[in-house]
């Protein structure tokens, strides 16, 4: 046992876990079966026959993480980390200063780019969906608007990148580990 531990059993102090469960196995699950599914579905554009069945399950996995964010774990249900938007305007006020608090799951920030994320993929898959359709096969208008959602969610996801990559070095964590693990310091 190293010295600390045993300096901190020995007072009758209890130790603080190295880490905690913060990430359950669905949404890290949900997490990088998306990332795989969102890659194949933009380089497939042109090879419907996979296209569109990637589409189906990115939009099907969408529906199950809303449904996890009502009934899933704490960390994963939306009213743990959908904040108002005025405290999510006060979080980017205070991570401005250099003084956000480090959280254990969602920042009111990080909610925001999942909550904006889900509505892209959903009115991506839902334009896709329609193109299939009698009434809007052949809808000029309709194929140039999943195009631009399908690059607004690719704008997202670069975005997103780069907050996890700032968040990790402001708060000396890496989030991209704790997405794969499930598991962080505890606060």
């Amino acid at each position: 046992m190293p010295a600390k531990a045993a300096d901190a059993t020995e007072a009758g102090r209890e130790m603080r876990p190295e880490t905690v469960r913060v990430w359950d196995p669905f949404v890290r699950a949900f997490h990088w079966s998306l990332v795989a599914l969102f890659g194949l579905v933009w380089a497939s554009e042109d090879l419907q026959a996979l296209h569109q069945p990637v589409g189906y399950a990115i939009l099907t996995l969408v529906a199950l993480r809303i449904g996890w964010g009502f009934f899933g774990s704490t960390h994963a249900r939306f009213g743990d980390f959908v904040r108002s938007p005025r405290t999510t305007l006060a979080y980017a006020l205070e991570l401005v200063k250099g003084r956000a608090p480090r959280l254990l799951g969602h920042t009111p920030l990080g909610a925001m780019m999942v909550l904006a994320l889900l509505v892209s993929l959903i009115a991506t898959g839902a334009s896709g969906w329609l193109m299939t359709t009698d009434a809007f096969r052949a809808v000029h208008w309709l194929e140039e608007l999943h195009e631009a959602l399908a690059w607004l969610t690719l704008l997202l996801v670069a975005v997103h990148v780069l907050g996890v990559l700032a968040m990790s070095a402001f708060h000396g964590e890496s989030l991209i580990r704790a997405m794969v693990t499930g598991r962080k310091r505890p606060l």
